[in-house]
């Protein structure tokens, strides 16, 4: 597992843990990547006009990796434009996705976790369901029942 981010700097996530990268986005070997998760963040919009992170997403899609996004990030995938004529889903406000502009409505899906060819976007909270997705994509030796939802 690699991380890699714009630059070295520390990244905090949501619920306050801090994370180092690896590498940067200028720094990375696409020959060594066969797949990339994009976790989802408070301040996407913030990321989306980051075009470093748009072409590295474009860049390890054209290599035919598997890209899975979750919570707000499939913004990033749309901004590349990954989800074109894609069924998706995406963890935003139904405001937020009419305003980026960069959805293709038609093919938004209400299901936590969609996985259509190579791409595979979940909502927040289908983060069980999206691990287990990610695996079976990358065709990973796994036993799906520790990973299942409890229902009480």
């Amino acid at each position: 597992m690699l991380t890699v981010a714009i630059d070295h700097s520390p990244i905090k996530g949501e619920s306050g843990l801090t994370c180092l990268a690896d590498q940067t986005v200028s720094e990375t070997d696409f020959e060594e990547i066969d797949s990339l998760i994009l976790p989802g963040c408070m301040d996407i919009m913030a990321l989306a006009d980051m075009n470093h992170y748009v072409q590295f997403i474009k860049e390890l899609a054209e290599k035919g990796s598997v890209i899975a996004s979750i919570s707000s990030s499939p913004l990033l995938l749309a901004k590349a434009g990954l989800l074109k004529g894609k069924k998706f889903t995406v963890g935003l406000t139904d405001e937020a996705i009419k305003e980026s502009g960069v959805f293709e409505l038609n093919n938004l899906s209400n299901d936590l976790v969609v996985r259509d060819g190579n791409i595979i976007t979940a909502r927040g909270s289908g983060f069980i369901r999206f691990g287990s997705c990610i695996g079976d994509a990358l065709k990973l030796d796994f036993d799906e029942r520790w990973y299942k939802e409890n229902h009480l």
